[in-house]
């Protein structure tokens, strides 16, 4: 297929790659799930944790607590060839789609009214001892915190606001929490479920499975693994390590015992690096495997309008929920950009947890919002994406990078529906790949007797999602503070690359219209 003008665009991409030999953590953060966090919470985290186990296989560790996990990579991973951004995104889009199908398995008689969403990071460790120090650090954090957490919610359950709870605590700093719990609750710590106190540790291990028997009756053994899930006491620690012979294998080896750990230290890992300030920045997301999950849930060909429909859905609740930030957003097929204005601060610029949070918050709606496009059909498996964030100096380029999207929607659209065509008129997906190949498309659509602008503009010009900001104002009111009005997010099947969309909608680049009030 023939490269657009526009392909430039593609230059402002930047490469994040965790270089080899360090190792790869992804650590998600749940944005808002209720507190306090009840047992069902974290069953639902580790089940969720467990589904990511099994189907990444380069994942050998995962430890998690509250309302966050952290996922270790076999050193020797090139999952995705390292790109932090895209191995970010898929784990905490896998993650928030497992989330929602297994809420109600958890929460039978609650149901799940706001999508889900996890913001994240990328953590490099360059050496093992960094791993343990991490670790150490995490399972640290885990029992401060619920110590703090045990003492605040049985404070409020007993009459106290938040506020007089924070308090409360503040003001009994000499005293240490446990003996809060004692003294004003009558409750010993160390008998509070490991699973609070010391977080869930889930790792892949080898055990002996029975998978036959002989003809005398004896059972014929073979090592095969299995995830298993561990409250241990400590497990940075030399014992709990040479306990699991995969961890030695795919990670290595603790040389020594640490006690404690430096937070800044630990904390000089992360992969973080913020967005350059006052440029607009794209969030590309990418269905993961969607020719496998478009044949699986037996998607119309070469477009099917309910999941190009649930696309546009998910992506109207992404501008919706992140409404001051998100100004326009371009989807195709399985793909979708948000455009982040360029004045931006959402999560401080922070890249790592501005793209997983939008993706996560994209993949749960598009699994809770599934029955409503696809009410005859189940969802087989869990669906998930990967996105990456790129900056963009002016709106001139970014009207470019929205054009090379458009363009290639158009291109790919004459592809598949004479590639489509060709199949339906017998030949095998072989021949009409052999057909298509250096063929000018247009010519092709004119042997096919296919009438292309007759096909629905959604497919043709994909779908642009925007505020209707008609009545759109700032009001000034007399403290010298102002509400905004948004109006409705819509979707349109139009043209992006002429001016005529952005000169009736100035405001989308251009800023807002104000006036006094």
């Amino acid at each position: 297929m023939a490269n657009s003008k526009y392909e430039y665009v593609k230059c402002f991409e930047l490469e994040d790659e965790v270089m080899f030999p360090s190792f790869i953590l992804v650590s998600i953060n749940a944005c808002k799930l209720p507190k306090p966090y009840d047992v069902n919470v974290l069953n639902l985290m580790n089940s969720c944790a467990i589904a990511v186990l099994e189907e990444f296989a380069d994942i050998v560790l995962a430890y998690g607590f509250s309302d966050e996990y952290t996922f270790v990579f076999k050193k020797s991973t090139k999952f995705y060839e390292r790109r932090a951004s895209k191995v970010l995104s898929i784990i905490s889009s896998f993650f928030s789609s497992v989330f929602v199908r297994k809420w109600h398995e958890f929460f039978p008689q609650k149901e799940l009214h706001s999508p889900p969403s996890f913001h994240g990071k990328v953590v490099p460790c360059a050496s093992i001892d960094a791993l343990q120090a991490y670790l150490l650090w995490r399972q640290n954090i885990c029992h401060l915190k619920n110590q703090y957490d045990q003492c605040f919610w049985r404070l409020v359950e007993r009459g106290m606001n938040e506020t007089e709870a924070r308090e409360f605590i503040d003001g009994a700093k000499k005293r240490d929490l446990n003996d809060i719990l004692f003294d004003e609750f009558n409750v010993n710590y160390n008998t509070l479920d490991p699973i609070f106190r010391q977080g869930s540790c889930i790792l892949k291990t080898m055990v002996g499975a029975v998978v036959k028997y002989t003809e005398t009756g004896a059972p014929v053994k073979r090592q095969r693994r299995e995830i298993i899930t561990v409250h241990s006491k400590k497990i940075a620690s030399t014992r709990f390590w040479n306990e699991h012979s995969i961890l030695l294998k795919e990670l290595g080896v603790f040389v020594e015992e640490i006690n404690n750990v430096k937070p800044e230290y630990v904390r000089s890992f992360e992969f973080d690096s913020k967005l350059m300030p006052s440029t607009w920045v794209v969030v590309r997301i990418d269905g993961c495997h969607f020719h496998k999950f478009s044949e699986i849930h037996e998607f119309a060909k070469p477009n099917d309008d309910r999941a190009l429909n649930l696309m546009n859905s998910c992506a109207v609740a992404v501008l919706e929920e992140f409404r001051q930030d998100i100004v326009f957003a371009y989807g195709v097929s399985d793909e979708y950009s948000f455009i982040l204005k360029n004045s931006t601060d959402l999560y401080e610029r922070r890249a790592s947890k501005i793209i997983s949070a939008i993706v996560s918050f994209f993949t749960s709606t598009y699994v809770m919002r599934w029955k409503i496009f696809f009410p005859q059909s189940e969802l087989n498996y869990p669906p998930s994406f990967d996105a990456r964030a790129v900056c963009y100096p002016s709106a001139e380029i970014l009207r470019d990078y929205l054009s090379w999207r458009q363009v290639d929607c158009h291109i790919n659209n004459q592809y598949n529906t004479c590639f489509w065509k060709l199949v339906a008129s017998g030949k095998s997906k072989r021949e009409a790949q052999r057909s298509l190949k250096g063929a000018q498309l247009q010519k092709k659509i004119e042997e096919l007797a296919i009438d292309y602008n007759k096909l629905p503009v959604m497919f043709r010009q994909g779908s642009s999602v925007f505020w209707d900001r008609v009545d759109n104002v700032l009001i000034h009111q007399g403290n010298g503070e102002f509400s905004e009005n948004y109006g409705n997010v819509i979707v349109e099947h139009i043209d992006i690359i002429g001016s005529a969309f952005w000169l009736e909608h100035p405001g989308i680049l251009y800023g807002k219209v104000e006036s006094d009030n």
